[in-house]
């Protein structure tokens, strides 16, 4: 593959994968805005980001057959009208139920495009070179969480949090597009595979009983909830126990993301020299060593909003090399049902990250504490997985 296209496709995949996180991310300088708009309290509106986690992790298993029966491109294309239909709801909605219901719609049209672009990695790049092209993909999905909140704050301050899912449907259109006349076709639909839910049900139950899926599929989730814990406290964090405003909280959202990012391509160059496994081991070490430090500053108090920032910014790095490890391993034994896998490892993921939301938006009112215990317990459960799983995954390609 020459680099032109390479390129290219990393580009058109990013774009794909960054769909999701600008949908979770923009709207968030917004919410005490939408609270006051639609008389409500902020904690109500924090539950259309749960809804959206589980209209993302519901649609990954819908999709995962879809893909793999029909081809890449048509269930793609459905999803991706969805979430612009939905996300022109939005732009109209007057009632915090309505609004619930319309960001779970958007969700399960936007994964349309998660589970795709992460399916065609397996279809168009070997597996030796898997997990460099999802740090790749990193780097372009690490600037959605950069860009996302800080246009947002700018967007709300200068018209209004309607906008910012008008710049959405926009964005669905200019995605669906990409797809259109950028991305190859080289999967042959396979029409043997049922549509019929007990089929569908044993198809997943197939890929679930690899030691090597459910090993990184698990480890990598229950690590990578750390970030939906940040996500989701982070307003609570930052606008009101620390009283920053709706555009200085964009920006350190944007300063974080430097670190999920940074990572990511530190770990491609890493990759030339330590295996997955080891990378994978040596960042949830790290990050265990991290989370204990963070939760003894806070139990006793010794942070600041810039000594936060600094733990935040360090617990994120981890996060940024182990993620793209774990999906790389959790993809490599499959290529018949890849897109099966993907979208159950993306439901794992985001079913997990739902959970860790709702724990957000119940145990998270005035203190930092419960947040970085939330850390601290899934690090260590992730930990905890990946050397129990190890044990019984055999080397088998």
């Amino acid at each position: 593959m020459d680099r032109k296209k390479y390129i290219k496709l990393i580009l058109i995949l990013g774009s794909l994968t960054a769909l999701g996180p600008f949908s979770i991310d923009m709207y968030l300088p917004g919410f005490s805005g939408i609270a006051k708009d639609l008389n409500t309290s902020v904690a109500n509106v924090a539950m259309t980001l749960s809804s959206y986690f589980i209209g993302i992790s519901a649609g990954q298993l819908l999709y995962g057959p879809l893909l793999d029966r029909f081809g890449r491109k048509k269930p793609l294309y459905i999803g991706l009208f969805v979430y612009i239909l939905a996300s022109l709801g939005c732009v109209f909605v007057t009632d915090i139920d309505a609004f619930i219901g319309l960001r779970f719609i958007q969700a399960v049209g936007s994964c349309a495009a998660t589970v795709a672009s992460v399916t065609m990695v397996r279809d168009l790049f070997p597996v030796k070179d898997i997990p460099k092209v999802f740090s790749l993909l990193m780097l372009v999905v690490g600037l959605s969480p950069m860009l996302a909140p800080t246009i947002g704050g700018y967007v709300t301050n200068s018209f209004s949090w309607h906008a910012v899912f008008l710049i959405l449907m926009f964005l669905g259109i200019f995605v669906l597009i990409a797809a259109r006349f950028g991305l190859p076709s080289n999967y042959e639909p396979d029409q043997s595979i049922s549509l019929k839910p007990k089929p569908i049900v044993n198809n997943f139950l197939i890929v679930l009983k690899e030691p090597q899926f459910f090993t990184y599929a698990f480890t990598g989730a229950v690590a990578f909830s750390g970030l939906f814990i940040y996500v989701a406290a982070s307003p609570i964090l930052f606008m009101d126990i620390y009283k920053v405003d709706a555009k200085t909280y964009g920006w350190i959202f944007a300063f974080m993301s430097m670190s999920f990012i940074g990572a990511s391509q530190l770990n491609s160059l890493l990759l030339r020299k330590f295996s997955s496994e080891q990378m994978i081991f040596g960042a949830l070490i790290t990050q265990l060593l991290i989370t204990i430090i963070f939760l003894i500053a806070a139990l006793f108090h010794l942070l600041d909003l810039y000594g936060t920032i600094t733990m935040l910014f360090l617990f994120l790095g981890c996060l940024g090399i182990t993620n793209p490890n774990t999906a790389g391993l959790t993809l490599a034994p499959f290529r018949a049902n890849a897109g099966s896998a993907s979208a159950l490892m993306g439901a794992i993921q985001l079913g997990f990250g739902s959970l860790a939301s709702f724990a957000v938006s119940y145990f998270v009112k005035d203190s930092l504490i419960p947040m970085v215990i939330l850390m601290t317990i899934s690090t260590t459960s992730s930990f905890v997985i990946l050397n129990i799983g190890k044990r019984s995954i055999k080397k088998s390609y």
